[in-house]
């Protein structure tokens, strides 16, 4: 179990707020807004309202005794950057702060943030990806060269093994599991039958899956 301060409770922090109550951590949540705090009482540990742009505040937190910080803050960059810079400051083993365009991700991260994440671009490339190919059901971002995709079986393996089809030889391409009625097996023998109803999780480069998918008559 870990332990998150959480600054921002707008849409996006909300959400954040949610799925770390899901995953069984605490979480300490903070916004400004009486309203915002009281809506996310169910989903965190403890929550309060506060400026976390005023350091008094945030050094009463006790910054350093959370594994993680993350702040959210989508609708004042000036905020965000002196939020991100405080919890730095104030002991922060690990920040994360949001950024809506690349000239503020590149601010925070001079300013303190150890991790900057962009929800609109990051949303915007995954629905791209997404729904300009009839093969992609899913898409996983590792780093700018490697991803993790989520597969329909292409119509010419059918029928075929994973070793006939061989992707790892000739594109650099691993199949991590295979899905089948939403139940997934990451032991992919080289035996194993490609069937219609199975979908793949692949790990690969984008340009060798790309490629790949070219062959499928896809695109990416």
């Amino acid at each position: 179990m870990k332990s998150v301060l959480l600054i921002g409770l707008g849409n996006f922090g909300m959400l954040i707020a949610k799925q770390i109550h899901e995953l069984g951590h605490q979480v300490m949540a903070v916004d400004i807004d009486e309203e915002r705090v009281n809506e996310a009482l169910p989903y965190v540990t403890n929550a309060l309202i506060g400026d976390s742009t005023n350091a008094g505040f945030l050094a009463s937190l006790g910054i350093n005794n959370f594994d993680v910080c993350i702040e959210t803050i989508g609708n004042n960059f000036q905020s965000s950057l002196e939020t991100t810079s405080l919890l730095k400051e104030l002991g922060g083993k690990k920040v994360v702060s949001r950024a809506n365009r690349e000239v503020q991700a590149k601010f925070l991260l001079r300013n303190g943030a150890d991790e900057v994440v962009n929800p609109e671009k990051q949303i915007a490339k995954w629905t791209a990806i997404r729904y300009t190919s009839d093969h992609i059901l899913d898409y996983i971002k590792l780093d700018d060269n490697h991803a993790i995709f989520e597969v329909k079986v292409p119509k010419e393996w059918i029928g075929k093994s994973v070793r006939e089809v061989d992707i790892r030889k000739k594109y650099g391409i691993n199949i991590m599991a295979i899905k089948r009625d939403g139940d997934m097996n990451i032991a992919v023998s080289p035996d194993m039958v490609f069937e219609r109803e199975l979908t793949l999780l692949v790990l690969g480069e984008h340009k060798a899956i790309q490629k790949c998918f070219h062959i499928w008559n896809g695109a990416i």
